[in-house]
């Protein structure tokens, strides 16, 4: 019965064991069925497309971006042929080997390409660029070792160059890798990681336009990666070529001035009739080319780069639009026609005395003399403080608030390179924003205000915007320097065509500055002779404070900046076709520190006008630069009121 029992038992056992292994292997099929329908039936074309790509690569081509040319279309900006080591991470077997190699053999930095291979913005399937400009030897070494590392390739890729290195520089501005930070920005949308892409200047203005459209080089490749043939090749298409309104020969002229003088500062010429930008410069400077040839394996170049980026003295600054200053007396052109136009002085009555100064409150603010009672072009030519005191003063600061915005002032001018800021005019609200302990406009705020002081902090492209437009007859025209986008397969061809703001200003008002900026220089003013009298000259100095300690001036850094704004031709039927402001740092006078630099432009100008070269009778030195003629716009000993 025992026996007989264990029997049933040893059978019902087995059973079971039975069931469970048939259940087990039917498990097991429903399993294999489900995955089989997932690759072969639910995910069949992605995993078809996986295993393409196993064999069939595709290799991105660069397209070369358009050239920069100047007016005359003088190459400024353009590309040459690069040889760039990269790695395809994908077919790296061993990564530790890979970057010994990178390292030991090709000087590869190996922080930043492990920092650049573990970048999770990057795709995994593309190539990392780890050396350009490679040499010879190093491609030797690529060539010979291709079976070994097939993940190591050579590529041939276009590099920008500046032939004329630091030269216009803050115009045409540099080129660099996109940043984490930009591809957040809604303007990058279309671009990836690992893009090359303009970071100032017209380079990053334009960008679109000049980056073109890349190409690609699709390959069959092995299981190593290594190239078996080519399927097929599509080309880059170059981006637009870009014709600048710069002339390069002026912008060298402008530039050695300040090199060969050592000064720092901006100086601008600029075409009023249509707002075309001749000359941009701003000192310290930088060559782009650092910028270009930067990579992340070359520890010299990053060097470079850094340098510059930390550089104390800012040569990354583009003080021309970036840079605000105190207007000095070039404000008092603005203040005139202001003036004029509301009635507040007339031709026929104009005079106002100047009484060696003001009396504001306990204070008794000076002039630089005392001019007696001039009128209105006396004391633009002189340069009378007095006269603008009393002036501001029965002007108000509403009034002079709201002409110097129809002037443009006070914010950006629109010109079509990044990051320029807007300056700061006179208004009740900048007096309680900055001093919340006294907050109300005072009169003696007024006083400083009306001779471009206190309140007053502007760029040097916006006040050549606005005294160029005054004489333009009240044209303001947008500053710019694209002339022509050329046409490609791409695009068609562009052109800048912002139209000019337009302020009615009546033609005697135009014509009683015209002639007070004309005597400036042709009349014994405070810049009496600094051009030949032939070339028709006008403007305005202006001395800008820095500090009111006339002790503490005696260091270069506290001097005062040193402003001169000019026209040419003047008295002539049509409006003066060159304006350009000079502004050289702690300068000290207008006339004595920015006088030969103007006189320098002007005469490269109108030389090459003429078809000729820079003659030395024009660019001799004038009576100006004799020290008994050279009438500051302030004589020593008669300091203006520290600023606010």
């Amino acid at each position: 019965m025992t026996s007989k029992k264990r029997s049933k038992e040893n059978g019902y056992d087995f059973e079971l064991r039975l069931y469970g292994f048939q259940y087990l292997i039917l498990a097991v099929f429903i399993v294999l069925g489900m995955r089989f329908y997932v690759l072969q039936v639910a995910r069949h074309e992605a995993y078809q497309q996986r295993a393409e790509n196993n064999r069939i690569r595709d290799i991105p081509i660069p397209a070369p971006r358009g050239a920069i040319l100047d007016r005359n279309e003088k190459v400024l900006v353009d590309n040459t042929h690069a040889y760039n080591i990269v790695v395809a991470p994908e077919y790296m077997n061993d990564r530790a080997e890979t970057i010994r190699v990178l390292v030991e053999n090709l000087g590869v930095d190996t922080e930043q390409f492990i920092k650049e291979l573990n970048n999770p913005r990057r795709a995994k399937s593309l190539p990392i660029l780890v050396k350009q400009n490679a040499g010879d030897a190093d491609r030797a070494w690529i060539y010979a070792h291709s079976l070994e590392y097939p993940e190591i390739t050579i590529e041939e890729q276009p590099q920008r160059v500046y032939p004329y290195g630091k030269l216009a520089c803050h115009a045409l501005g540099y080129i660099g890798e996109i940043s984490p930070k930009q591809l957040e920005n809604p303007r990058y949308a279309d671009y990836k990681p690992g893009d090359i892409i303009g970071q100032d200047g017209l380079e990053a203005t334009y960008d679109k336009w000049l980056r073109g459209k890349e190409g690609v080089r699709r390959v069959i490749v092995d299981s190593r990666g290594r190239t078996i043939r080519d399927l097929e090749t599509k080309p880059p298409i170059k981006g637009q070529d870009l014709i600048t309104t710069l002339d390069i020969d002026l912008q060298r002229v402008a530039e050695e001035q300040f090199d060969n003088a050592g000064d720092t500062g901006v100086a601008v010429a600029m075409n009023p009739q249509n707002g075309e930008i001749l000359v941009m410069v701003s000192r310290p400077a930088y060559d782009p080319n650092v910028f270009a040839s930067n990579v992340i394996s070359s520890g010299e170049n990053r060097a470079e780069v850094r340098a510059i980026m930390r550089d104390p003295k800012t040569p990354l600054y583009n003080k021309a639009i970036k840079g605000k200053y105190p207007a000095g007396s070039t404000w008092k052109l603005l203040l005139s026609t202001a003036a004029l136009e509301e009635g507040v002085i007339t031709l026929k009555d104009s005079r106002l005395a100047c009484g060696g100064g003001v009396s504001v409150g306990n204070r008794f603010v000076r002039c630089l003399g005392n001019h007696g009672a001039p009128d209105i072009h006396a004391a633009i030519v002189r340069s009378c403080d007095g006269y603008y005191y009393r002036l501001g003063l029965k002007m108000g600061v509403d009034m002079i608030n709201d002409w110097i915005k129809r002037f443009g002032m006070g914010r950006p001018t629109g010109i079509d390179i990044p990051s320029e800021l807007s300056g700061t005019i006179p208004s009740r609200e900048w007096k309680a924003r900055s001093f919340p302990k006294s907050p109300e406009w005072t009169n003696f705020d007024t006083v400083l205000a009306s001779i471009g002081q206190g309140s007053v902090a502007i760029t040097p492209i916006a006040l050549l915007r606005a005294t160029a437009g005054i004489m333009n007859g009240g044209k303001f025209y947008t500053p710019h320097f694209l002339k022509e986008a050329k046409e490609t397969p791409l695009e068609k061809i562009k052109h800048f065509d912002t139209p000019p703001t337009e302020v009615k200003l009546s033609p005697t008002t135009v014509e009683i500055l015209t002639y007070g900026a004309w005597g400036v220089i042709n009349e014994g003013g405070t810049a009496g002779g600094i051009v030949p009298r032939d070339l028709n000259v006008g403007g305005k100095t202006g001395t800008a404070q820095v500090i009111a300690n006339e002790k503490a001036r005696a260091i270069r850094e506290h001097r005062d900046h040193a402003w001169l704004v000019t026209f040419a031709p003047l008295h002539t039927e049509e409006p003066p076709e060159l304006a350009v402001i000079v502004l050289t740092e702690h300068g000290g006078f207008g006339a004595r520190a920015s006088g030969p630099k103007t006189r320098m432009i002007h005469a490269a100008y109108f030389s090459k006008k003429f078809g000729r070269p820079v003659i030395p009778e024009l660019i001799a030195k004038t009576d100006a630069d004799k020290p008994e003629q050279n009438k500051p716009d302030k004589a020593p000993g008669n300091e203006r009121p520290r600023d606010q």
